[in-house]
């Protein structure tokens, strides 16, 4: 599961597929889809497009690339696809999301910490509290 995820990682622009990804964990495309859940709490599908919207999220901030650009370059072959996940995950258009990116630079290792994409919290329920 880990050789899936880390080629997930480095090759997010890539069409990267359930049976691609299931050859490089040695398994089967269902037990993969599996397991990947169980293991790391959301589908490969969902993984993949956080990552790539991570990467989006980056290029939005520092260049000067159109949407439709980065778009393209982190794997979307659909600039609507690219917005609706978008603003799905980060909650604001792609354009939005630049506009307050760029209003007040901070330094991007804060940047990165506090706009790094997270599951939904409706994907999974808060963990108990301690008390």
């Amino acid at each position: 599961m880990l050789r899936a995820r880390d080629a997930m990682d480095r090759r997010y622009a890539e069409p990267l597929d359930v049976p691609a990804l299931a050859r490089i964990a040695h398994v089967s495309p269902a037990h993969f889809s599996r397991t990947f859940r169980a293991v790391f709490g959301e589908t490969p599908h969902r993984y993949l497009q956080r990552r790539r919207i991570e990467r989006a999220m980056s290029l939005l901030r520092e260049s000067d690339l159109t949407a439709t650009d980065i778009s393209l370059r982190v794997g979307f072959s659909s600039f609507g696809t690219f917005s609706r996940t978008f603003r799905e995950i980060v909650g604001r258009s792609p354009s939005e999301y630049r506009k307050q990116a760029t209003a007040h630079p901070v330094p991007t290792c804060f940047t990165k910490a506090w706009t790094r994409p997270n599951r939904a919290v409706s994907d999974k329920p808060p963990p108990p509290s301690a008390d």
